[in-house]
């Protein structure tokens, strides 16, 4: 195996092929440990996923029909008068199944067993104290017509419609003020049939901004596990002001083109979170952290903080495998993104924001990223200039600092580095060490900068930006920069 370590210290030309091996052993790696996850860790005889901290494991209780058991009483939908033939809508079904369950709370809550079949329906909200789990082949279907979507209230902390003034589509599953939600099964889905979603908005039809698949709001002790969520009208999963929040072992899919604004995973205003072991191939970013937008979200004061991200595989053609922002008003702060690997997508990691949006953007690790085939992979952007209407500061300026990018790899990879801060936005204190990204254009100004400030430890390639100072392995000082405020940002290329 190729010592990553290593690697930023040979010569370009050996680069190339001894990372095509690093990126061979990552992706076998990877995808060997999610399909032993996905077809033997979990198996769908008996067993039940109980959790400890974050931590998941199978014992031998089982409910009738061969669903693992995790509350003490547990019911199948088809209880209720479900059918799974894709046509019958079971709205009825699921309101009914839950309701019961929500009597339970003191008794330890209950669970939902769907079992293989494809069941249509309205969306619902859930409640507290209860694990919805889906069987191999079980599969929920949202229905298309956005007359049984109900309206809500913009986002307290983006104050209008992400997409249209006014109210809002709520999303297909639904939760508000919740505790003790489980969402799991033996890899069955939720889909929410979204073409049709896609298509009005490219024509312009929708008097309201789309709904997300799943959110979750005001909440805590929530766990996501081994399903798949596809074709989202909007942002697939969003968890919004909550914590204590485990994301693992999930796969998240949407088309990579044509399929707008369809995010995998966007943390909003959230705390004590962890994103692990999943793969997400979607039409926007595979993974955004936001925490409200402009003057509302600095008023809503909440920040997404103390979150872990590891062990991913992202494809994003539109957009970015990791986006901070640009809803960041309330601030990001303590975030921790490792061991990812972002293939054949538009850029590898983002953090974006704007004059107006006030918040800040600190003390956030990239550890142990590849990089492959992606036109640019790391990316700081200050310039991005969306709002939600007039009423925005254009003086509240976002703080950027303490960023620091470690064991970054890749090949094929068109610009590696793109960090533009400006005059009003200066980028401080960012880090640089063991880097070594294989490029696809021989030009110079491949690793640009502006209004950055700095410093890289060790040999990196490529060369670095004039703005950072240069320290040794042993990080003593080498070289101070005194051209932090020069730019050399090239779109062009």
């Amino acid at each position: 195996m190729v010592d990553p370590l290593h690697l930023s210290r040979v010569e370009p030309r050996r680069f190339f092929s001894s990372h095509k091996s690093l990126v061979t052993v990552f992706w076998i790696a990877t995808f060997a440990s999610l399909f032993i996850w996905q077809f033997g860790g979990v198996s769908g005889r008996g067993g039940a996923l109980y959790r400890a901290g974050s931590v998941f494991w199978w014992g031998t209780s089982a409910s009738p029909g061969g669903f693992p058991r995790l509350r003490p009483v547990s019911f199948n939908l088809t209880d209720f008068g479900a059918v799974g033939d894709g046509v019958t809508m079971n709205t009825d079904a699921f309101e009914r199944a839950i309701f019961a369950i929500s009597k339970l709370a003191r008794k330890g809550g209950g669970q939902l067993n769907v079992p293989p079949g494809r069941w249509l329906t309205a969306p619902f909200n859930l409640t507290s104290y209860m694990t919805l789990f889906l069987a191999e082949d079980a599969e929920i279907l949202a229905v298309q017509d956005e007359k049984l979507w109900p309206l809500l209230p913009p986002l307290p902390s983006y104050g209008y419609g992400r997409e249209h003034p006014g109210p809002r589509y709520g999303s297909f599953i639904h939760g508000q003020n919740l505790r003790d939600v489980v969402l799991t099964g033996n890899n069955g889905s939720i889909n929410g049939q979204g073409q049709t979603w896609w298509k009005k908005y490219r024509q312009k039809l929708l008097n309201h901004t789309r709904g997300p698949l799943v959110q979750i709001m005001w909440s805590s002790d929530i766990i996501f596990a081994n399903i798949t969520l596809r074709d989202s009208p909007f942002w697939t999963l969003h968890p919004y002001d909550c914590k204590n929040v485990t994301i693992t072992n999930m796969t998240i899919l949407a088309p990579v083109f044509e399929a707008p604004n369809t995010d995998g995973i966007d943390p909003d205003s959230c705390e004590d979170m962890i994103i692990e072991n999943s793969y997400i191939s979607v039409g926007d970013d595979g993974i955004a952290i936001k925490s409200g937008w402009d003057q509302y979200g600095i008023t809503y004061g909440r920040p997404s903080k103390n979150i872990l991200i590891r062990n991913l595989i992202i494809r994003s053609m539109v957009s970015a495998g990791v986006s901070i922002g640009s809803e960041m008003s309330g601030g990001v702060l303590n975030i921790t993104i490792e061991n990812l690997l972002i293939w054949s997508s538009r850029r590898g990691v983002r953090i974006k924001t704007a004059p107006g949006r006030g918040g800040y953007v600190r003390d956030i690790t990239f550890r142990n990223v590849t990089l492959d085939e992606l036109r640019v992979g790391i990316v700081i952007k200050t310039d991005y200039n969306e709002h939600p209407d007039g009423g925005f500061n254009p003086q509240a300026f976002p703080v950027l600092e303490n960023i620091n990018y470690t064991g970054i790899y890749g090949q094929g990879v068109r610009v590696p580095v793109r960090i533009q801060g400006s005059k009003e936005i200066p980028v401080r204190n960012v880090t640089f060490r063991d880097m070594s990204v294989g490029i696809t254009y021989k030009k110079k100004h491949i690793f640009q900068c502006a209004y950055v400030q700095g410093r890289v430890i060790g040999t990196i390639f490529p060369s670095p930006c004039e703005n950072l100072d240069r320290y040794d392995e042993q990080e003593q000082l080498v070289k101070h920069s005194d051209s932090q405020n020069a730019t050399d940002i090239d779109y062009e290329i």
